[in-house]
């Protein structure tokens, strides 16, 4: 009896005890309760997993197939406000409408497509009279209420045939024998089930004018399963040899699916099990479980599918093969069994290997410290077995070591911190510097048209007065000379001409002067309506310089501008493009829509050529007043101009370009909307330049 109490004691006390318990221990106990564990919580987690797996495809089967009946809607909605119903209606040609109707079903893939009267009547395509009152139907009845309705119907083989005979013939389905199915004593399947919508028709003045009803027959519809089956199971999404399914159910029968038979033919008139039926159609539950389906067992998921009336018609399924899932479980299973009992041996097979490394800590010990002494900061003995003397010796020593090297890593962070900080403050002063450079040049900028503006409007005045003098009294020489001036005709055109420019000269420097004279009323301008008439304007000039014109008006918004001072700018781009394309060229001309955030802010236009570009150091200067790189022609006043028009309408204009490769300049302008929302544009004061350009 004295041994009982002295085991425990001994197993304190000898080491060889201690081996001996630490081998047996997780041998004898722990590992058959751990793998009891994860055979109960792996199989849990399995049927979690399918059930959730299932579910999600089903719900991905349920959004797809609500979005093919609102596709349905889409497109009858498009028809019942369509221009050309309008015109057929208009015409009251019956012919002629029951024409339109059946080009429109074959253009929008639809199976029947009726025009119903005000009281619900058919009045177009003429069809059996049991069948041409339609008011027995919700969807006809939501629409003649002036709401839209779309929902999923059976129609019994007579209405299909009173349709269409082909709808009939295409509804007919032998029903296959299938094991687990509930009995009956149906030998084929004739209803048809219809995705059925119904529009409304109304006038310009929204009075209801009839109904639109139409729909599509999903029964052997293929597309519609292989189309579901590719989006929830595309190659890869599971595992080798499984195979995912997607069906569609008339009451407990396949009439569109990809399961297949064993000659690899669909499964098209095979049924669901009955216990399925029953908590589907008969519970209206879902059900997310394995199913046998036609032949084998599939991980499955079922939902009822609701008519109008509100009964349940039939079931949309989603799914797929289980015995490769289980397989793969009980593959991972067996491997994890095998694993668990391989570490086991091995853990005891070691730990009777621990006795020899008792000295081993002092050894790790005597190595750390020769490592630290050669410049090897981070070794550490790191951890031992032992929790005796030489162990806590162990963790002490590298507890000393990891506080001196967390010392040494917090005075070198604050070193990089130092260096951080004093690369951002170097990188604000840069950029204040910077800013504080451009604001300088812009307050320059604006001192000189300040300067600018005040000298042109006085020397502008100064000037027309003696040009005035000067045309006049070359017209008082002409008229006195009489035929005596023929000798100086062309002198006297010449003075005309040159009085002519000064006056143009002249006019321009009042424009740029004072741009508020010359400003025009606003109004709402098509800009690609507006191209269209500059081209018209310069198409002599294109034609003369041999100029390929391509254009691209996508352009919806209207902007707000005066429509002459557009043109002014949109002529002066196209012929400073065409002066850039001595030789013939490529000049292209487009307009799109300009939005920000989703939001749609005006219209955006662009003018771009193929010509030689423009140097950079010129790009900052062409809005510059009086700056032109035409030597000997051009007032340098053009491109200032039009910016100056730009700006004033709350728009802006840039440019990009690269030498040799032509250039293109960018016209902002804000709709009607954008334009009154912000007055006069102070965002778009400063100049707008994204690239080398030329004037």
């Amino acid at each position: 009896m004295a041994l009982i109490p002295a085991f425990p004691q001994r197993i304190a006390c000898s080491v060889r005890s201690k081996l001996l318990a630490m081998v047996l221990a997780p041998l004898l106990l722990g590992v058959p309760i751990l793998l009891s564990l994860v055979w109960i919580w792996g199989n849990e987690g399995y049927h979690r997993l399918m059930s959730y797996k299932v579910g999600s495809d089903l719900v991905t089967a349920h959004e797809y197939f609500a979005r093919m009946r609102n596709n349905v809607a889409v497109d009858i909605g498009a028809l019942a406000g369509s221009r050309s119903l309008a015109q057929a209606l208009d015409s009251r040609d019956p012919e002629q409408l029951q024409n339109y109707l059946e080009q429109a079903r074959r253009e929008t893939g639809l199976d029947f497509l009726f025009l119903l009267d005000t009281r619900g009547e058919l009045q177009a395509p003429r069809i059996s009279p049991s069948h041409a009152r339609r008011t027995h139907w919700p969807v006809v009845v939501s629409a003649l209420a002036g709401e839209a309705s779309t929902a999923i119907d059976v129609f019994d083989a007579d209405h299909l045939a009173a349709i269409n005979p082909v709808l009939r013939q295409r509804s007919r389905l032998p029903l296959v024998p299938t094991p687990n199915a509930a009995p009956t004593p149906d030998r084929e399947e004739t209803r048809g089930l219809l995705i059925h919508s119904a529009i409304p028709v109304r006038d310009e003045h929204k009075r209801l004018l009839g109904v639109l009803e139409g729909g599509v027959l999903l029964n052997g519809n293929s597309q519609l399963v292989d189309q579901l089956n590719a989006i929830l199971y595309r190659e890869g999404t599971l595992p080798l040899g499984s195979q995912g399914t997607a069906t569609l159910f008339l009451g407990d029968a396949r009439i569109a699916t990809n399961v297949r038979l064993f000659r690899g033919e669909r499964a098209l008139g095979t049924r669901a099990s009955q216990v399925v039926r029953d908590h589907v159609l008969g519970a209206g539950h879902t059900w997310l479980d394995s199913a046998f389906v036609v032949n084998d067992h599939y991980v499955s998921g079922y939902e009822p599918v609701v008519d109008s009336f509100g009964k349940r018609i039939g079931m949309l399924y989603v799914g797929f093969l289980e015995a490769p899932f289980r397989g793969a479980l009980y593959g991972a299973m067996f491997v994890l069994f095998a694993v668990f009992v391989a570490i086991s041996v091995a853990g005891c097979v070691l730990s009777l290997r621990w006795a020899r490394s008792i000295f081993k800590p002092l050894e790790q010990v005597d190595a750390t410290i020769r490592r630290i002494a050669s410049g090897e900061a981070d070794a550490r003995v790191g951890p031992v077995a032992s929790q005796d003397e030489i162990g806590q010796l162990s963790a002490a020593f590298d507890k000393l070591l990891d506080t001196l090297a967390a010392r040494r890593a917090e005075l070198q962070r604050w070193g990089d911190e130092l260096d951080h900080k004093v690369a951002e403050r170097t990188l604000a002063l840069e950029d204040a510097h910077a800013t504080l450079e451009k604001a300088q040049r812009h307050l320059a900028m604006t001192e000189k048209l300040a300067a600018i503006g005040e000298l042109t409007a006085g020397v502008a005045h100064e000037i027309n007065n003696p040009v005035a003098v000067i045309q006049g009294n070359l017209d008082v020489l002409k008229e006195i000379l009489g035929p005596d001036a023929e000798p100086v005709k062309e002198e006297i055109r010449l003075i005309h001409e040159q009085t002519h420019r000064i006056w143009l000269i002249v006019t321009k420097l009042l424009q740029f002067a004072r741009p508020g004279e010359f400003a025009g009323y606003t109004e709402g301008v098509d800009p690609s309506a507006a191209i269209a008439d500059c081209l018209v304007l310069t198409r002599h000039n294109l034609e003369r310089r041999n100029i390929e014109v391509r254009t691209d008006y996508r352009a919806q918004q209207r902007v707000e501008v005066n429509t002459s001072e557009l043109q002014q700018v949109l002529i002066n781009l196209i012929v400073n493009g065409i002066q850039a394309m001595p030789d013939g060229g490529i000049l292209c001309l487009n307009s799109i829509d300009w939005e920000e955030g989703g939001q749609p802010i005006g219209a955006i236009i662009e003018v771009c050529d193929t010509g030689q570009g423009i140097a950079e150091d010129d790009l900052s200067r062409i809005f510059d007043p009086f700056f032109t790189t035409k030597k000997g022609a051009g007032t340098g006043l053009g491109l200032s101009i039009s910016y100056a028009i730009i700006e004033r309408y709350g728009g802006k204009i840039t440019v990009r370009s690269q030498p040799g490769e032509g250039a293109c300049f960018t016209i902002h302008l804000r709709s009607e909307a954008c334009y009154q929302a912000s007055p006069s544009a102070p965002g778009f004061a400063a100049r707008w330049i994204e690239g080398p350009s030329r004037t």
